[in-house]
């Protein structure tokens, strides 16, 4: 039984024959059973003395602004690790330096739960929450399970700000086209990180062919007022803005950071470690080499043609959340370095297919249920840690087969949600001309 099937059963005329999982109060029982979810949680991961190694790195960045220093020398902690955020980041960490280390540590671990709830609570707006269950309490009880992915747990074990991230994203492909402002999200988001980036040139692509569209069929006023146009102008504004504030605060890093340090993607670690889930680290190791060189520049680029064309087709036919989740699975994929931590998009890809299969029934239903199944285990099953994985050994360049499919697990359903989205839009096309439209 997963998170989404969690409604009360119904009689044939659709009405509520029962109180359902949950029982006759679904929202209190849900409050609850997330309430000791993310207590044991909290609990498991002090036990495990996680150290929040990332977030003692933004903590040093926020003292690097406020001490003058410069931003992309500095190493942070005992293991020496740079800055690789740009500058902007930095700006935002540095209230992080007015709390000491237990409060700092107190409040991310809080802050993140509560984004996860914010997360889940979007992914539920976009796909579609089941139809029986109080909005609330769909969000609660679906958060108190995904808290165990993996992903999630790695993001609170090191104090990052993925679903922070994934949140920005979300707020803004889940409001209306009449919001003027929406796509700050998004540009705030890239302004952090560049991966979200590509959620503005989703919306770009998408917006040009609708606007072709209505060009071709007469509506140029209704062309020239494409609000995915507009969403993706005002990303790219709020981007610029970021990058142009941190150029006034500092110039000297923000100079270095868009010259030098942009380019160097082997900066933030060793390619071929199993901790990075991308394209670049999956080559990297099957083909036993630290750097697979030309190789991950043509899968990168067929994928992310193919990813932004299948993003684009479900957002020209109405398919919001099959757009976010396949544009997202293609940033993961093709950047060079995708830290495990950085899939917590696994919750709205897992919350998508479930929501899939409560819209159909027999046969098509208990395929939609196995898919989400399936990718919710693979996410929780912490699988890619399975293999001999030890920090500057580079144990992963002599994988035998079986170690590579166990560290690629997330480049590989990454790909397959992309194949997945391809054939729903192959298969929606063809039912027209077949008469079944």
């Amino acid at each position: 039984m997963t998170a989404l099937e969690l409604e009360a059963p119904t009689d044939p005329r659709g009405t509520r024959s029962g109180p359902g999982l949950l029982g006759r109060h679904p929202t209190r029982t849900a409050a609850l059973a997330c309430l000791v979810s993310f207590t044991v949680f909290w609990t498991v991961q002090r036990l495990a003395h996680v150290t929040m190694l990332d977030l003692m790195v933004y903590r040093a960045e926020g003292f690097t602004v406020r001490d003058g220093g410069s931003l992309y020398d500095m190493a942070a902690t005992s293991a020496h690790l740079p800055n690789t955020y740009p500058p902007f980041a930095a700006l935002l960490f540095t209230p992080l330096t007015l709390l000491g280390v237990p409060a700092m540590r107190t409040l991310a671990t809080a802050g993140n739960l509560a984004l996860l709830v914010t997360v889940v609570h979007l992914s539920l707006r976009l796909a579609g929450r089941p139809r029986h269950l109080p909005r609330p309490a769909a969000t609660l009880a679906v958060s108190a399970l995904l808290v165990w992915c993996e992903p999630v747990w790695t993001t609170l074990r090191y104090g990052q700000i993925n679903l922070l991230l994934a949140a920005l994203v979300l707020w803004d492909l889940t409001r209306k086209d009449t919001q003027r402002l929406a796509g700050i999200g998004i540009g705030i988001a890239a302004g952090l990180k560049l991966t979200p980036a590509l959620f503005a040139v989703l919306l770009a692509a998408a917006g040009a062919v609708r606007a072709g569209q209505l060009l071709r069929s007469g509506a140029g006023v209704r062309a020239a007022r494409n609000p995915w146009l507009r969403q993706a102008a005002v990303a790219t504004a709020t981007f610029l803005a970021t990058a142009l504030l941190s150029a006034l605060a500092l110039p000297r890093d923000a100079h270095r950071f868009w010259t030098g340090i942009v380019f160097a993607a082997d900066r933030v670690g060793e390619v071929e470690i199993t901790a990075n889930q991308s394209l670049r680290g999956a080559l990297a190791r099957l083909l036993h080499t630290h750097d697979p060189g030309p190789a991950w520049l043509v899968a990168a680029g067929l994928t992310a043609a193919l990813g932004l064309a299948l993003a684009a087709a479900s957002l020209l036919r109405g398919q919001r959340a099959w757009a976010a989740v396949t544009c997202a699975a293609t940033a993961l994929l093709v950047s060079p370095i995708s830290w495990s931590h950085h899939w917590v998009w696994c919750v709205p890809m897992v919350i998508l297919l479930g929501s899939e299969a409560l819209h159909r029934t027999g046969t098509a239903a208990r395929r939609w249920w196995a898919a989400a199944t399936a990718l919710g285990l693979l996410f929780c099953s912490f699988a890619l840690w399975w293999v001999p994985h030890r920090w500057h050994h580079h144990e992963e360049l002599h994988q035998n087969g079986a170690q590579m499919l166990l560290s690629d697990v997330y480049p590989l359903a990454g790909l397959a949600l992309l194949a997945l989205a391809g054939a729903r839009l192959w298969r929606r096309g063809r039912r027209p001309a077949a008469g079944e439209g």
